[in-house]
């Protein structure tokens, strides 16, 4: 697939516009984990609280992106995305006017920046109904791409902080917020394709498709690796490795930047390998680069690497899940990426809390990842077990490669 049939077919304004409020909130909703480490010194927390403070947004985000989706087959994309993105730049506002006084209040802050996560079930399928199903792995792996937010947190944010003042961050990331909010509002278009409006008993009637638990647990392990990594790799770096916020923050950026940036690239081989090959590949080596950092917490280059390419897989996997996903559900797209991020949302919480209690109990992260590297394995083994049938039945009939 060549981008520059991007321009040829769907609406490259909203694809753009789409990203751009993706990339935006997910600078938001993980901002708390690249500032983890000074807020946690300020407010003198325990690691499991500092885990707890960067996994919550991220819980937060699980569940809102079903409401979001919900909202997005109900009143359309564009005005779920505009009040989604007021919340957040409330909540942004007001820690940067009055702080964070307490543990508590972080925790306050973290639901109101899970709004900002939430937009995953906005922006992906806004931007993937403009498209046909042979785009599908490229333009959701472009959409989603804006997960490069975290990147942009982890290597800012902490030089921020040490210059103006953690509070202050908030203020400075308000207004790349504000840019954005004018521009979605201009540009971005909902797609003419007639979507029926979901009822809440919608939710439980795909609960009974097995597939649909598939594809939550599939990506409750790729983008739950991706984002519970980001998120956690500031306070990883500083305490098992003793860097400072900043030198942390740099190799975050690294290790995050290429899950973001290879996503789309997970989509586009997907696209051409197909989704369930492509998944399989990358859930294994993420698995292993998991084991390898979980052996070598002494030796930081090796240990780097190995997480940098764990970070690379899960993105790719990302990008190859949502290659599938429109293939399946392409009538309750809306619906289904709601619950999809949820399960995402749900792995990095999940992640962060393994990684907080492995280092407070044991007094290293190896526990925390192994227990992720056996869900990899899961996924693999999810992955064998499904796809002759997936092969036989709607990935017959749905003119994509599966």
């Amino acid at each position: 697939m060549k981008f520059s049939a991007l321009k040829t077919s769907g609406h490259l304004p909203t694809l753009v516009s789409a990203f751009l409020y993706f990339d935006v909130s997910f600078m938001a909703w993980t901002l708390l984990g690249p500032l983890g480490a000074q807020i946690g010194a300020t407010l003198h927390m325990t690691p499991v609280e500092k885990f707890n403070m960067v996994a919550v947004p991220t819980l937060a985000g699980a569940f809102l992106r079903i409401v979001l989706g919900f909202a997005v087959d109900r009143i359309g994309a564009k005005k779920t995305g505009i009040l989604a993105q007021l919340v957040v730049m409330a909540g942004l506002l007001t820690a940067w006017s009055f702080g964070l006084p307490s543990y508590a209040f972080t925790l306050l802050l973290g639901l109101v920046l899970g709004f900002a996560g939430a937009s995953f079930a906005v922006a992906l399928p806004q931007a993937g109904r403009w498209y046909p199903p042979n785009m599908q792995g490229l333009v959701m792996g472009l959409a989603g791409a804006g997960n490069i937010g975290v990147v942009l947190d982890n290597l800012l944010a902490p030089r921020l902080a040490a210059v103006y003042g953690w509070r202050n961050v908030f203020g400075i990331v308000l207004l790349p917020a504000l840019l954005i909010f004018v521009i979605y509002v201009v540009c971005a278009r909902d797609a003419t394709t007639q979507v029926r409006p979901k009822k809440l008993i919608d939710f439980f009637e795909l609960f009974k498709e097995r597939d649909a638990h598939w594809f939550c647990f599939y990506y409750t392990v790729s983008f739950g690796g991706f984002v519970g990594l980001g998120t956690s790799y500031v306070l990883y770096f500083t305490s098992q490795f003793g860097l400072g916020p900043v030198e942390a923050g740099d190799l975050a950026a690294i290790c995050t930047a290429m899950g973001a940036m290879l996503r789309p690239v997970g989509g586009a081989v997907a696209d051409r390998l197909g989704g369930i090959r492509s998944l399989s590949f990358f859930y294994s080596l993420a698995g292993l680069s998991l084991v390898g950092a979980a052996f070598f917490t002494g030796s930081l280059p090796v240990n780097f690497f190995c997480l940098a390419q764990a970070s690379a897989m899960f993105g790719m996997a990302n990008g190859s899940v949502f290659q599938l996903l429109p293939q399946r559900f392409g009538r309750e797209i809306g619906i289904m990426t709601g619950l999809v991020g949820c399960g995402g949302g749900i792995g990095g919480f999940l992640l962060a809390l393994m990684l907080g209690n492995s280092k407070q109990l044991t007094g290293n992260f190896t526990a925390g990842l192994l227990i992720f590297a056996c869900l990899c394995a899961t996924a693999v083994g999810g992955l064998f077990i499904v796809k002759a049938r997936w092969r036989t039945t709607w990935g017959a009939l749905s003119g994509a490669c599966i």
